[in-house]
């Protein structure tokens, strides 16, 4: 979809006469159906009169056309402006054009592609602009049929016309962003002459069929997509399917292959921990794009998305491809109806009603996604809702499902394989942390199950064991504040037990779980959800007691920055009985979370000397072999 389209003479005349925002918000109303904030007007008012300059000074045909607020395929994003036409060998061609009100950003080591600037009155992280533009550059290669077959090529940049270089603020063109400008180039103020030579280097004729093609071109998965994902799936054994993983797989994908109606259908997979729901997934979303659908892998936590994008990453070039399978729960507002042929969505328990940074966008994540896809497959564990946001309970994707008319197909993976396959593991997990649970007898368990007398220990076991190949991790409770001044610095300690000293989470990390030099900290609950290690150390806070004979929770002991709890005080107070079962559920699903992350061994410190000693009572009665 086109917001605004027209001439360069047009266009012009639009901006010469001061017309061309309150054109471009009118239409914005009447296509895009949404009304325009007084700033986003502004920003049209100041960038297009530094875009008329340029094609003034680029000397184009009259009739050549240009494009404003042009929607990515498989996005809700919108390239800020695309001209389109023929280069000097009549090669069909358009040049992207990613618009930025900026005066300064800032570099942002150890995170790819990535600057802090000034968004909504204060420094944020964002994407850097040429990053940007050459990913919606690869999307529209990607999925634009007409763009594949009539071979148009497009050429992306990038224009911060309020941007001044100087000796102080020239981080925009950093060394470390070459990748990305030396194939998206970034222009600033004093370049306007440069772009101008950028757009006429590529754009010298008129071609009508250009921008109909962009526009009206079939979305469906270019061979060269195609051809990526089977090579970087190929003999990739973290995705190896095993007994009902590989017949659940085989369903889904049956379905899929032979839908003869115009019915949604959705598919609901249930699953504890290490029942293989997220490798599933993953192998779906490479086998439907290879099957040439529009498929994409969707989360609501990044920590799965950019741990698995990383894993099937092969060469700079296949980077931008895969990493556009996969999206956040939260990129859907506003999609139009079908967009996909299939969404697959794994930890779907942790999926939200409201999108956005102040959860103010949208109506329903889960309805949001059934609606933008033929073919919605939601992966989910009832018992791993850990925030008070979380809406994803398989009986709510119902509901939603119903209410669309979607047809509803129902699966259970009953096998586990994490924890080395022991069902008795998770029981006896649910009885440690106080569930409603009869004592478990077990008698023998092959897992490396202990306790230890402190967080050190569990440290220095854990350390020893990821020197072996990377996978083991030590995680904790959300009991300490994580100190903004110094979330990209691990010598800042965020958490103090005794003598024990170590930091959250870098900030500069979005791969924490494999990056090697992540050993030295502890990573949270967000940064592990979905994911799994040989071994993990667990750190329980003073949030999980044990008092008179029973495991408690105290939900005021976690730390004030823990955002998992925001609201609780609030429906305390208008149901308490209501609000305090969900305080308890929401510990108690962490801890199990985070306590079945590990496939070999699980090592534990508790805060609590009484949790300790109790849970060590029950352990010594059974016998671990490892």
């Amino acid at each position: 979809m086109i917001i605004y389209h027209s001439t360069v003479s047009d266009f012009h005349n639009a901006v010469l006469n001061n017309q061309i925002a309150d054109i471009i918000e009118s239409n914005m109303l009447q296509y895009g159906h949404r009304h325009t904030n007084v700033n986003e007007k502004n920003s049209w008012t100041n960038s297009m009169m530094y875009m008329s300059n340029a094609l003034e000074q680029a000397k184009l045909e009259s009739d050549v056309d240009v494009a404003i607020e042009f929607t990515v395929p498989n996005t809700s994003k919108r390239i800020d402006f695309l001209i389109c036409g023929q280069d000097q060998q009549q090669k069909m061609s358009a040049v992207i054009v990613e618009l930025k009100q900026w005066q300064y950003c800032h570099k942002l080591d150890g995170m790819d592609g990535t600057v802090i600037t000034m968004l909504n009155g204060h420094d944020r992280p964002t994407t850097h602009p040429s990053y940007q533009a050459l990913g919606y550059a690869s999307l529209i290669e990607d999925y634009n049929e007409a763009v594949q077959v009539h071979r148009i090529e497009l050429h992306p940049c990038a224009y911060l016309h309020n941007y001044v270089i100087s000796e102080s603020n020239n981080d925009v063109v950093d060394p470390m962003y070459h990748y990305y400008t030396d194939q998206a180039p970034v222009f600033v103020r004093q370049d306007a002459a440069k772009l101008a030579t950028f757009i006429k280097h590529f754009i010298t004729k008129s071609n009508k069929e250009v921008l109909y093609y962009l526009d009206n071109g079939r979305i469906r998965p270019s061979k060269a997509l195609q051809d990526t994902v089977a090579s970087t799936f190929a003999g990739n054994k973290e995705f190896f399917l095993i007994d009902d993983q590989k017949v659940i797989y085989e369903e889904i994908l049956e379905a899929i292959r032979n839908r003869r109606n115009d019915r949604k259908t959705v598919f609901i997979v249930k699953g504890g921990p290490g029942t293989g729901k997220s490798v599933i997934a993953i192998n779906l979303v490479g086998q439907i794009i290879r099957d040439g659908y529009n498929a994409c892998y969707v989360s609501k936590n990044s920590a799965p998305r950019n741990v698995y994008s990383k894993l099937l990453r092969q060469g700079k070039y296949r980077q931008a491809q895969i990493d556009n399978l996969f999206k956040s729960s939260g990129s859907f507002v506003g999609l139009a109806q079908d967009t996909y042929d299939v969404i697959l969505v794994d930890e779907a328990h942790r999926l939200t009603k409201k999108s956005g940074m102040y959860k103010n966008l949208g109506e329903d994540q889960t309805k949001e996604l059934i609606q933008a896809s033929m073919c919605t497959v939601f992966f989910v564990d009832d018992d791993q809702q850990v925030t008070v946001d979380d809406a994803g309970t398989s009986d709510h994707l119902k509901e939603v499902a119903l209410s669309l008319g979607a047809q509803i197909e129902q699966r259970e993976l009953k096998y586990q394989f994490r924890c080395n396959g022991s069902d008795d593991y998770l029981m006896l997990i649910r009885y440690l942390l106080g569930y409603e649970c009869n004592y478990p007898d077990i008698r023998y368990m092959d897992y490396d199950l202990r306790v230890m007398d402190s967080p050190q220990e569990v440290f220095d076991l854990i350390e020893s064991k990821n020197k072996i190949n990377n996978k083991a991790r030590v995680v904790a409770g959300y009991c300490w504040k994580w100190i903004s001044e110094g979330k990209n610095n691990s010598d800042v300690h965020d958490i103090v037990i005794g003598d024990f000293e170590k930091s959250w989470n870098l900030g500069n990390s979005q791969t924490w779980s494999i990056d090697p030099q992540s050993i030295n900290e502890i990573g949270c609950i967000h940064t592990c959800q979905g994911l799994e290690f040989d071994y993990v150390g667990v750190i329980i806070g003073p949030d999980l007691r044990y008092e008179n004979g029973q495991v408690i929770t105290d939900w005021t002991k976690r730390a004030s920055s823990d955002k998992s709890v925001f609201g609780l005080k609030k429906r305390i107070r208008e149901n308490p009985q209501e609000g305090e079962a969900l305080a308890e559920k929401i510990v108690r699903n962490t801890y199990r979370t985070l306590m079945t992350r590990g496939q070999k061994g699980c090592y534990i410190y508790c805060c609590d000397q009484a949790l300790a000693d109790f849970m060590k009572r029950v352990i010594a009665s059974i016998r671990l072999h490892f």
